[in-house]
């Protein structure tokens, strides 16, 4: 989803930022922003740690796919386009979590140059197909993968189904047709598109569940 306040400028700071790191440190609060929502806040719990594992491989490589979604479909129509992490809301984000209020707002893929109303409608549209791409991706595994098999010490059958729901959540929630949300820049490209995705994001969300 895109910053909620301005966008970024050169003067603000945009030109010379490092996307990699600026996508890790958005990746790392993410994780334990979400960690700590999945614990309701009791970080000094044994069990925080195989929260954290399975907020970065679930919804860290969510909000990670997401991002480079956005960022590989601008580039590709000839934008210049780069990630910038929002640390006011990456902290609001850790301090909501200890409420027990997830909120996703890391950052935001900022992109330059012409493009069609089609062209933006496809950058908008990438993040949330990454998110219920991928959890088309857990609910498979879930029903192929053993559920007795383990990683990082966590029941594979807990992480696909945690990575499963949150990517699901994130994908239809990014297809809000207001404001700074992806699903406003769709909808005024092509309706079609937008109700085709809002569907499968309702059918994923709410329709099935593991």
């Amino acid at each position: 989803m895109r910053d909620m306040f301005t966008q970024p400028t050169d003067e603000a700071g945009l030109r010379g930022k490092d996307d990699t790191i600026e996508l890790l440190k958005a990746w790392a609060g993410t994780s334990l922003a979400f960690a700590i929502y999945l614990v309701g806040g009791q970080v000094l719990n044994r069990a925080f740690l195989y929260a954290l594992t399975a907020a970065a491989l679930t919804c860290g490589i969510g909000f990670l796919l997401h991002e480079l979604a956005h960022r590989m479909v601008a580039r590709r129509f000839g934008a210049e386009a780069h990630f910038v992490a929002n640390n006011p809301w990456l902290l609001i984000s850790i301090a909501l979590a200890f409420l027990r209020i997830f909120i996703a707002a890391p950052g935001a893929v900022w992109h330059r140059g012409y493009l069609t109303a089609r062209q933006s409608g496809l950058i908008a549209l990438a993040g949330p197909a990454s998110n219920l791409g991928l959890a088309v991706l857990f609910l498979i595994a879930a029903f192929v993968v053993p559920a007795t098999v383990s990683v990082l010490g966590l029941p594979i059958s807990r992480v696909f189904a945690i990575g499963y729901s949150i990517n699901a959540w994130l994908g239809l929630f990014n297809m809000i047709p207001a404001g700074p949300f992806d699903g406003a820049k769709v909808l005024a490209w092509d309706w079609r598109v937008f109700a085709v995705t809002v569907a499968v994001g309702l059918l994923l969300t709410f329709g099935i569940r593991i």
